[in-house]
């Protein structure tokens, strides 16, 4: 066979080879306990000597169903989103299978391809951090394919989803730099047109105006390191009315501003208290340690993945998973429902409350 050949051995192969029925190759595949163990043996021994590979998409197809989880993010660059996967695939691999994962790359028309070709796959569920709109998803609901919203909160949508209380954190951010005296502060990131940006900048904006500050907007195209050293490049520290502070919509943007303020000798945060939000692994290790609202990525996709298994009726892996009230800051409007009962409720919203980690980015105004 040449390099890269694959194997094109059939059933029909097989079932010639150990001189049995398609049916009982069928078998042995797919329920070994009706056939012999003889012929298992022999079976299984002329499909190691053709090397046969069975056609896992094309039974699936046949039977209406795959064994795959479809999860589409709105960034797989972002630390924060692939920490997010990690959780949910660990709990799509207690149940048996797998998660295939896409980047919208906050595109409507690339998320909406991503879907249908997962519609098109007959994945058991979705998981899915939207970009601006609610697609449509009338398809998944004719098939009866369950979809659980990650890091997107819908409280007008009969739904289901997992988020974080961005406006919270946006007060979070705000009541920090506020406390450390800062009037003159800027909200750095955008489009506002994702509500995780827009619900941010709405909480700090809040606080900020109530203690009598000014909230400016340094908007972008992105929510990049690239994003964050373009809006450091603007910052002038003999600018008698520049900001003080900046809160950053995402860690991302916030280790570009910090990279590109050290780059021109200038201070943080003697010249500029920056604070970030998503918390991600490198907000500690940045050249100064970055303040950052705290959002656990991990637990979003695993409870994501664990209501999309109750949405199919089947029990948590371990039993039944609590929701309501948790210490760890996970709400969620109470069920009823038993583990391994179907869930019946559209509208089930799980919230965590997001927390402030203090660290050298953030400090007292220069003045």
């Amino acid at each position: 066979m040449g390099r890269g050949a694959r194997s094109t051995a059939s059933v029909k192969d097989v079932a010639r080879a150990a001189g049995v029925s398609v049916g009982t190759v069928s078998n042995v595949l797919n329920r070994p306990d009706m056939v012999a163990e003889a012929t298992r043996d022999r079976v299984r021994a002329a499909i190691g000597a053709l090397g046969f590979v069975r056609n896992e998409a094309a039974r699936h197809l046949r039977s209406g169903s795959s064994r795959a989880i479809g999860l589409v993010v709105i960034d797989n660059s972002n630390p924060f989103f692939t920490t997010m996967a990690r959780g949910a695939e660990d709990t799509v691999a207690e149940h048996g299978d797998v998660v295939l994962v896409a980047n919208s790359a906050a595109d409507t028309a690339r998320e909406r391809r991503h879907l249908e070709l997962f519609e098109q796959q007959r994945v058991r569920g979705i998981l899915l951090t939207p970009t601006h709109d609610i697609p449509d998803l009338g398809g998944f609901e004719r098939l009866g394919i369950p979809v659980v919203y990650l890091d997107h909160y819908l409280p007008e949508c009969e739904c289901s989803s997992v988020s974080v209380d961005d406006v919270a954190g946006g007060r979070l951010a705000g009541e920090h730099l506020v406390g450390l005296g800062h009037r003159r502060v800027c909200f750095a990131g955008g489009p506002t047109s994702l509500h995780q940006v827009r619900h941010r900048l709405a909480g700090f904006r809040e606080v900020v105006e109530a203690a009598g500050g000014q909230v400016s907007h340094a908007d972008t195209a992105g929510l990049t390191v690239g994003s964050g050293r373009r809006i450091g490049a603007t910052f002038d520290p003999h600018d008698p009315e520049r900001p003080t502070g900046l809160f950053a919509a995402n860690d991302l943007v916030a280790i570009g501003v910090l990279n590109e303020l050290v780059s021109r000798g200038l201070r943080v945060p003697r010249d500029l208290s920056i604070v970030g939000f998503d918390d991600i692994d490198f907000a500690a290790t940045t050249t100064v340690p970055l303040t950052s609202i705290h959002q656990p990525a991990y637990d979003l996709g695993r409870k994501g993945a664990q209501m999309l298994y109750e949405l199919l009726g089947e029990a948590p892996a371990g039993g039944a998973t609590e929701w309501s009230d948790r210490p760890d800051g996970a709400t969620r409007e109470p069920s009823g429902t038993r583990a391994g009962d179907p869930m019946t409720s559209r509208d089930r919203q799980v919230r965590f409350t997001p927390t402030l980690v203090v660290r050298e980015s953030s400090g007292a105004p220069s003045h």
